[in-house]
């Protein structure tokens, strides 16, 4: 299926490593051009290079580095029409997971909130006058199964998803009238690299649990939180779902949450 988003300007945060690399790798396949930020490149990101890519290293938690992002996009290749909210997770130097709500300062959340939702805050601010400007554009916010499904860990992370969703309705309804459809990829546990990397979080489980950590992530976790799959998500799944609501052939979606989570989530 052709998701016409060939000659597209995309720009795609959080975008060297896990879902972000996926997105950007998907959307350079459809023939989308991609402004990818991150604070450092990556091989994987570095074996995209080519003209229809251009890497913007930033920290989003700098203040004017959502607004140099979407500035490099638009004097890059002269449009801008999808804007993908990727980054997130524990800010820079926050190891996660937590034990407690009371394990997290005040800091801790201001932190959380300022990269899982000021950071978007500030590229939707910046991008809007652009996509009005594009005859099909899009944003798609990352969000996470926890901002559905509160956990008893990483209750400001959780807190900070759930603003993200909330944006995204409010958005959707504002802006959906002027042509800008934004939507909501609600990932589950996913196989990334902050769960399988060495000493990531598959590795702290593996020695509570006195086990490997692919057995941590082959079994344990699967188990534990109920995945109807009995497996994780894979990052190529998030990015498809990604290329969808991008694509124009998703014109009549708007404000929507696409949920890819391994069946994580069973409210009705």
């Amino acid at each position: 299926m052709d998701l016409r988003l060939s000659g597209r300007v995309a720009v795609v945060t959080g975008a060297s490593k896990g879902m972000g690399l996926a997105i950007t790798r998907t959307l350079r396949e459809e023939g989308a051009r991609v402004v990818a930020a991150s604070r450092k490149s990556s091989p994987g990101l570095d074996a995209l290079a080519g003209p229809g890519l251009v890497h913007v290293p930033v920290d989003l938690m700098d203040e004017d580095a959502p607004a140099r992002v979407i500035e490099r996009a638009v004097s890059e290749f002269g449009q801008l029409d999808i804007l993908v909210n990727n980054a997130g997770g524990p800010p820079p130097g926050v190891e996660l997971p937590r034990g407690s709500f009371l394990d997290a300062s005040l800091d801790d959340w201001r932190g959380m909130f300022e990269f899982n939702l000021f950071a978007v805050v500030r590229a939707v601010r910046a991008a809007i006058p652009h996509l009005l400007e594009s005859d099909a554009a899009s944003i798609v916010n990352i969000t996470s199964g926890n901002a559905r499904q509160p956990s008893p860990i990483n209750a400001d992370y959780g807190a900070a998803k759930a603003a993200l969703a909330n944006l995204t309705k409010q958005l959707s309804g504002e802006f959906a009238p002027q042509g800008i459809r934004v939507n909501a990829v609600v990932p589950g546990v996913t196989r990334t690299e902050w769960w399988t990397e060495e000493g990531g979080v598959a590795d702290r489980i593996a020695a509570q649990a006195g086990t490997d950590r692919d057995s941590v992530i082959e079994r344990v976790v699967p188990e534990m939180m109920d995945l109807a799959t009995g497996r994780f998500v894979e990052p190529q799944e998030i990015a498809d779902a990604v290329a969808l609501l991008a694509s124009p052939r998703s014109g009549s979606t708007t404000g929507a949450e696409f949920v890819v989570d391994s069946g994580l989530l069973k409210e009705v």
